[in-house]
């Protein structure tokens, strides 16, 4: 995975994660809890460094994207994927997560971390990528809708945040051959 250059004038650097960035990815994601769509929940299922490391290990067990982004060697955002569903009909359908450090929003780490991860769900054999982001979060929705992505779905208050209900929208985008074809060695 190449650098590009960015808002910040240097590179942002994505790469696979490792088990010394879970400390720096848990910041990141702690940071999005408190400020995001579970401020004022209770969180006592928050994420714990050998939670995420387990994570880690296992979507690499199944061959799944779990990147980092770094600018200047500091851990500035991290995306995976995650297969959307459990069963083997699912299994060309991949939803992913992206978490930017909130100092860097809006200085093309998503979107450096949008691409890297379509690219390398595409050449994991995944069909749809899918995604559900915060009906408010209008610069995620627009990031993908810039790469592809339309929103398939809203749903109306499956969230609660800032003492009100808020909706979730679902986008979709096809990689490869999407479904213009079966998947290789399966037939029509």
């Amino acid at each position: 995975m190449e650098s590009a250059t960015n808002p910040l004038q240097e590179p942002v650097l994505v790469r696979p994660s490792r088990d010394g960035d879970v400390d720096a990815m848990l910041a990141i994601y702690r940071q999005h809890i408190r400020r995001g769509v579970e401020t004022g929940v209770d969180n006592g299922g928050a994420a714990e460094p050998d939670d995420l490391r387990q994570r880690r290990k296992n979507l690499h067990n199944h061959r799944l994207p779990h990147l980092v982004a770094t600018w200047r060697g500091e851990i500035v955002g991290y995306a995976y994927a995650v297969l959307f569903r459990k069963r083997p009909a699912y299994r060309y359908a991949a939803k992913h997560s992206i978490y930017v450090h909130h100092e860097y929003l809006g200085r093309g780490v998503g979107r450096r971390l949008l691409q890297d991860l379509i690219d390398a769900c595409a050449a994991a054999g995944f069909r749809q990528m899918i995604g559900y982001i915060d009906a408010d979060n209008t610069a995620s929705l627009a990031l993908h809708e810039k790469f592809g992505f339309s929103r398939v779905a809203l749903l109306p208050a499956v969230a609660y945040r800032y003492g009100r209900w808020a909706d979730t929208a679902m986008v979709q985008r096809s990689l490869g051959a999407g479904a213009t074809e079966p998947p290789p060695g399966l037939g029509r």
